[in-house]
């Protein structure tokens, strides 16, 4: 646990898709505000929703698929672990829980003394344009943690060396009152098995069982680990050939109103479905996962 004996927040989650395009129209119609197109020294290039809770969604899709090879032959276990999961599991989806740090190279040297380790760390920098034109560079540092029976999805710890402007302006205001990321849905068979890496990543031992899964709160968003039967009763996924391992399979976003949400997903024709107080957007093409929407109280 942190000195301050509070667990990690989550950072940013990592969504595999097909094409930027595709993706920014998607999330375009969804109401969101899609940051321009950004580019890793690896191959990999992004298009990412920030949120005014310092949470995003980062698009990720193949820019060079040579460079991309390239990398992951070289130990880049960001690249390595994305063109793993696009092989087993299609071009979209929830690959990666990627949680808040001021120190990746401790947390690497925890992961590897707990056995979670997922391989050397990553340090890249990239230059991320503000909606003024202006033109700021980030510098990263990245701690990978794995369990080895969990092919389909990782997290890592990213610490920002060279901190981004934390108040991004028009890119963290949404059309659809978007405010941030309320909880993060994966699913198991058997959740408790991937309980101790969890709890590890986050630095968070207060974790709570239940008939259909657990939960585990980090210090900014909930992490759900729902079995197939609550994937389904919560939120009406369907849970065919869901097979072993740890897999993302819904976001819940946090509104201001949502009527608001409700009404803008009508004006666009977007497919929804209401679940209690939630709204249910099936995934598209470009959106990784489906998405739910919940009014914060």
């Amino acid at each position: 646990m942190s000195e301050l004996n509070k667990p990690r927040g989550l950072d940013h989650l990592v969504l595999p898709v097909l094409s930027l395009e595709a993706a920014r129209l998607r999330l375009t119609d969804l109401g969101f505000t899609v940051a321009l197109d950004a580019r890793h020294p690896f191959g990999t290039e992004n298009a990412c929703v920030f949120f005014g809770d310092d949470t995003y969604l980062e698009p990720l899709a193949i820019a060079s698929r040579e460079e991309c090879e390239a990398a992951a032959k070289a130990g880049n276990m960001f690249v390595a672990r994305d063109q793993a999961f696009r092989f087993r599991n299609g071009p979209e989806g929830l690959s990666a829980i990627v949680v808040k740090t001021e120190d990746g190279e401790a947390d690497h040297r925890r992961f590897v003394a707990e056995g979670f380790s997922g391989g050397p760390m990553l340090h890249f920098e990239r230059v991320f344009k503000m909606a003024d034109g202006s033109e700021v560079m980030g510098g990263f540092k990245l701690a990978f943690a794995v369990d080895l029976r969990s092919p389909d999805f990782f997290l890592f710890a990213c610490e920002r060396v060279n901190p981004l402007p934390a108040d991004r302006g028009a890119l963290a205001r949404h059309e659809n009152g978007a405010l941030g990321l309320s909880t993060v849905v994966l699913g198991e068979d058997n959740p408790s098995d991937f309980q101790y890496l969890l709890e590890e990543v986050f630095e968070q031992r207060a974790v709570e069982a239940h008939s259909f899964g657990l939960s585990l709160q980090s210090a900014n968003v909930a992490v759900e680990v729902l079995t197939p039967a609550g994937l389904s009763g919560y939120f009406g996924l369907d849970t065919e050939n869901c097979g072993r391992g740890l897999k993302g399979r819904l976001i819940v976003v946090k509104v201001a109103d949502i009527g608001v949400t409700e009404r803008l997903l009508a004006a666009k024709g977007i497919a929804f479905s209401r679940r209690g107080a939630r709204l249910i957007v099936p995934h598209e093409a470009g959106q990784g996962v489906p998405f739910a929407f919940e009014e914060v109280s």
